[in-house]
């Protein structure tokens, strides 16, 4: 563990020359990665500081016993090491827990895909409300949200709403949300109060890099196609409209809510190079799936996750058998209690499974 932190305090301080360096203050792209990378790193190296220095104090006071003869500084010498002893001990477990949690992705801008599953009208209307939830969740936290792409339902809501959250932390966060989201409540054209259940999925991709996913010119195909709208002046007269189809795998990613065809084509190419490193990235863990990292649920949109009950005012998370009677206050983005929930139990499993 001590090597790994050695290596990551060596490279934060590395990455405090280069953020003074001309040439990468002028590229203002490379300028917020590196920033991002030394803010995530912030935390543990601040924490292995204090572990350095408790030891140095530590280190002190076994020097100034073997030397000291004055029966009250020895005893004084002493306290002070057996307190400083205790305080090494504990920051060797805080660090160790943040070594643990420690996840590639942590703090990787996200791809979310929110769609519309089993209960027509209302599981569209809450793939809006889940949208809603996460975009202020997002803004809490100072995220950017961006629409990549979007279909609306006739009744309000989304059959399907894709979008980009970009910010610190922003996958350790949101990875939590993979799987289906079911909805238990009254909906409004329901005249006789009758509770229905509806379930949404969720999609959570890591942003993939264009360094950690290549794609080949030759292996997409390129559709143009016009946006579809509601009509009138909004109505796009030209193709701006994107469908790119990766052949190798067969994946179609569409984009049609910019005016632009090349911002719909990057936008498409996004989503596209997320998806492709989650599929990457899936195969290998099933390759190891008895080493595999602990995690709290397997990610798979298929899995039952969460339910919220408004009735009840109750969300309840399945994977670690959390319940919050807070809904309202939930779907207005208050999610930290949620969110700390799975986090601390995630921890423990890792610990769990180190001390095995």
């Amino acid at each position: 563990m001590f090597d790994k932190l050695d290596s990551l305090l060596e490279r934060y301080n590395e990455l405090h020359v280069l953020m003074a360096d001309h040439d990468i203050i002028a590229d203002m792209d490379r300028y917020q990665k590196l920033a991002r990378e030394l803010s995530s790193l912030e935390d543990v190296v601040r924490k292995y500081n204090e572990y350095k220095k408790v030891i140095s104090e530590i280190n002190g006071a076994r020097h100034l016993l073997e030397k000291e003869s004055n029966k009250e500084i020895i005893e004084m010498a002493e306290k002070e090491a057996g307190e400083l002893e205790e305080r090494k001990k504990q920051l060797e477990l805080e660090l160790e827990e943040m070594m643990l949690e420690e996840d590639p992705d942590s703090d990787k801008d996200v791809i979310m895909e929110i769609r519309a599953g089993t209960g027509g009208a209302e599981a569209s209307l809450f793939a809006g409300d889940l949208f809603r939830m996460y975009s202020k969740y997002a803004a809490k936290n100072n995220w950017k949200v961006e629409i990549m792409d979007s279909h609306s339902a006739e009744g309000g809501g989304f059959k399907e709403v894709i979008f980009a959250v970009k910010g610190k932390s922003v996958y350790k966060k949101f990875k939590y949300e993979k799987g289906t989201h079911r909805v238990q409540r009254v909906p409004a054209t329901e005249a006789s109060g009758r509770i229905h259940t509806s379930a949404v999925t969720v999609a959570v991709l890591a942003e993939a890099e264009e360094v950690e996913v290549q794609i080949s010119p030759q292996d997409i195909r390129l559709d143009v196609f016009r946006s579809s709208g509601a009509g009138g002046q909004g109505v796009n007269k030209i193709e701006s409209a994107v469908r790119i189809t990766h052949i190798p795998s067969g994946m179609v990613v569409t984009c049609q809510d910019e005016r632009s065809q090349n911002k719909n084509k990057e936008k498409a190419m996004r989503v596209l190079r997320a998806r492709l490193l989650e599929h990457i990235r899936k195969e290998h863990d099933d390759k190891i799936a008895k080493d595999r990292r602990v995690q709290v649920g397997s990610g798979d949109r298929s899995e039952k996750i969460r339910t919220y009950n408004f009735p009840d005012r109750r969300v309840t998370d399945h994977r670690i058998g959390f319940t919050i009677h807070d809904l309202p206050n939930v779907m207005e983005g208050e999610m930290d209690k949620i969110i700390d929930a799975l986090i601390q139990a995630e921890r423990k499993m890792r610990l769990g499974k180190q001390s095995s």
